[in-house]
């Protein structure tokens, strides 16, 4: 009985820590009624939109992807050399990631996905284009998994909105980055109306700015050559 009754507050105290330690990781959020193509979660103001799962590979892979988008121009003032290290965000299908594995042929891109039906796609693409410089990476809503002081260049393309945990994220690719390295969100623009886009799946530089500086990032080239994203390059401050 004595053990007993030492035990239950010891448990007591251990759940309340890890009650508190929960309480301290999701301070940054806030939580409203979910709105059409939300999540109901707030991260400084903005509502984090849904995920689009694996069902829209096909878009991802859309022929007209380029006329829309002009992605050649995209990966073609990426700031890289042939030895770069680069991490696609959400690679998806990997559109992007095989794309610049062919710039970086000294260098290494990980494709970091969350979602197992893409990290199959990713697989098995890369075994058909016998890529090998590329490296599946299987990331967690809260970490891209990737090595400290390893990455010279991270994108995220129309991903960061739908971070559901984007302070994490943020700060662990902020850990895998190189000193001095830079961190790419390319993002549908929130300030043009005329961009059909849902709007949950827009973003402006404001805000991109705010959240970013919040988490160790100072913004050092903005862009608008493309045709309706915003080109953001955020770079590592230590």
């Amino acid at each position: 009985m004595v053990k007993k009754a030492f035990l239950f507050p010891v448990l007591f105290a251990v759940l309340t820590a890890c009650a508190q330690t929960k309480m301290q990781q999701n301070s940054v959020y806030t939580t409203k009624e979910a709105t059409a193509d939300g999540t109901g979660k707030f991260y400084f103001g903005r509502e984090i939109a849904a995920v689009m799962g694996a069902a829209g590979a096909d878009w991802l892979e859309r022929n007209n992807r380029q006329q829309e988008e002009n992605t050649t121009l995209a990966i073609s003032k990426l700031p890289i050399t042939a030895a770069s290290v680069v991490a696609d965000i959400g690679a998806g299908t990997g559109y992007y990631t095989f794309r610049i594995a062919k710039k970086v042929p000294q260098g290494k891109v990980y494709a970091v996905e969350v979602q197992d039906e893409f990290i199959r796609y990713l697989n098995q693409k890369k075994k058909e284009l016998g890529q090998q410089n590329v490296q599946v990476i299987k990331g967690s809503e809260t970490s891209p998994n990737l090595p400290d002081a390893s990455v010279d260049l991270a994108i995220m393309v129309d991903v960061y909105h739908e971070l559901l945990y984007p302070h994490e994220v943020l700060q662990a690719l902020h850990k895998a980055l190189k000193p001095g390295g830079k961190l790419l969100l390319l993002e549908y623009r929130a300030e043009d109306p005329k961009i059909e886009i849902k709007e949950l799946h827009k973003l402006s530089v404001a805000q991109a700015n705010k959240e970013l500086a919040a988490n160790g990032f100072k913004l050092f080239q903005r862009n608008e050559f493309l045709p309706i994203q915003h080109f953001l390059l955020y770079q590592k401050v230590d």
